[in-house]
């Protein structure tokens, strides 16, 4: 079944989507066995009434499981591996930040469309996101909040299937249209219900970094993702840092997962021991195919090169204080708090805080320094974060209250000593 889509119904579907000020975005990929994620499908959706321009891809009526519902979007899928396709009117719309852009569980999809069409992309949001700010699951799957939310089932098929394939069979393309036949008006019950219940913003604020979503790899960032890579000798660490590249560019290269090239233990025990013949890089365990033909030299000039490099200390860390044994039971009792103020107001805890949040926070305020994470700033702040260093300092405190049949954290502020 073709995909293909004239230049003009693009345009006619952003034009929609500039009237209308939203537009629906999934997409399908391919990760398996490549060096970057492969984009293979872009779908979009406006709403029906959008303009008066013609209708196309027009998702059917259909009986669902809990009531009929018509469907009321437009919608397009956009062959991303066919490279005459202009993407530069969805692009301009993706970066317009009068037109918001929804998405469900988007951040590499945007990322995957920042990379495909050069883009930014403004003012996302995304209902996974949106979901934990209205009582549900911070990981909610889309198909549990159509059925929460909106009272429908989708059945999808085709999730593991061979997207980079052509052509396209019509279950494919059925199960990409699902992914977007109801974003828009999912979206639009959770903005309801957040409005009504003063979180919208909230939920706004947190969806910005999404926009951000990048699937770029930079060598350093990957170098100082190693393991136990602050352990590496000062004289060890230029040769690590020079075989992370050179295994970056070998593995976009020949477009394979940068660890089948070689892996991470491999690598730091080679910048480690230093080889200089085939032979001794043959000995290190893990090295596999790079220790034969061509792909050995390349190794093996790689690090004869950057043994000439000055040494490489690891650099200094600002970080700070670290944690104790003792601060373990401020811990609990700050997630107490937490999970309480997070009940009352109907969110998911998942939003608020990690115990490696927590975990500073309690460090910070024992030694009198204010810790720069989660639950101290913006909304969280505002919700919990200022109540959170009060208990810290003993000016509130926590107790067991009965609520009918059940039990609950209560909070009670302490009267000022003196």
């Amino acid at each position: 079944m073709s995909i293909a889509v004239e230049h003009g119904r693009l345009v006619a579907l952003v034009d929609g989507a500039r009237a209308a000020g939203r537009i629906a975005v999934d997409t399908e990929f391919m990760g398996e066995g490549r060096y970057r994620t492969l984009l293979c499908l872009i779908q979009l959706a406006i709403p029906e009434a959008a303009d008066a321009a013609p209708s196309f891809g027009r998702t059917p009526a259909r009986a669902h499981p809990l009531g009929d519902r018509q469907a009321s979007e437009r919608i397009v899928l956009l062959d991303a591996l066919d490279e005459s396709l202009d993407g530069a009117p969805l692009a301009d719309v993706l970066a317009d930040p009068a037109i918001e852009v929804v998405v469900h569980a988007g951040r590499q999809d945007i990322a995957l469309l920042r990379r495909r069409l050069a883009t930014d992309v403004r003012n996302v949001f995304d209902t996974q996101v949106a979901a934990g700010f209205a009582g549900l699951a911070a990981q909610s799957s889309y198909e549990s909040l159509l059925a929460e939310m909106l009272g429908l089932r989708v059945a999808k098929t085709a999730s593991f299937t061979r997207w980079d394939a052509r052509p396209l069979s019509p279950e494919q393309l059925a199960y990409a249209r699902e992914d977007v036949v109801h974003l828009l008006e999912l979206a639009s019950e959770l903005q309801r219900r957040l409005a009504g219940s003063g979180r919208l913003e909230w939920a706004r604020e947190e969806c910005e970094p999404l926009a951000r979503s990048s699937d770029e790899r930079d060598v350093e960032a990957v170098f100082a993702r190693l393991p136990r890579v602050s352990s590496l000798a000062a004289t060890a660490r230029p040769v690590a840092r020079a075989l992370v590249g050179w295994r970056e560019q070998t593995a976009e290269r020949t477009n394979r997962p940068v660890q089948s090239v070689l892996g991470d233990a491999a690598l730091l025990e080679i910048a480690k021991r230093r080889p200089g013949t085939r032979a001794e890089l043959g000995r290190i365990r893990g090295v596999g195919s790079a220790a034969g033909g061509r792909r050995a030299e390349e190794v093996l000039d790689v690090v004869r090169r950057s043994r000439e490099l000055p040494p490489d200390p690891p650099p200094e860390r600002h970080q700070g204080p670290a944690t104790r044994p003792a601060d373990a039971p401020l811990v609990a009792l700050a997630e107490a708090l937490l999970r309480a103020r997070a009940r009352e107001a109907g969110l998911a805890y998942e939003l608020l805080a990690t115990r490696a949040d927590l975990q500073a926070v309690v460090a910070g305020e024992r030694v009198g320094q204010e810790a720069d994470a989660r639950p101290l700033r913006g909304w969280r702040r505002e919700l919990v974060g200022s109540e959170l260093l009060e208990l810290l300092h003993g000016a509130i405190t926590l107790s067991v209250q009965a609520d009918g049949d059940a039990r609950r954290v209560g909070v009670q502020r302490e009267p000022p000593r003196g």
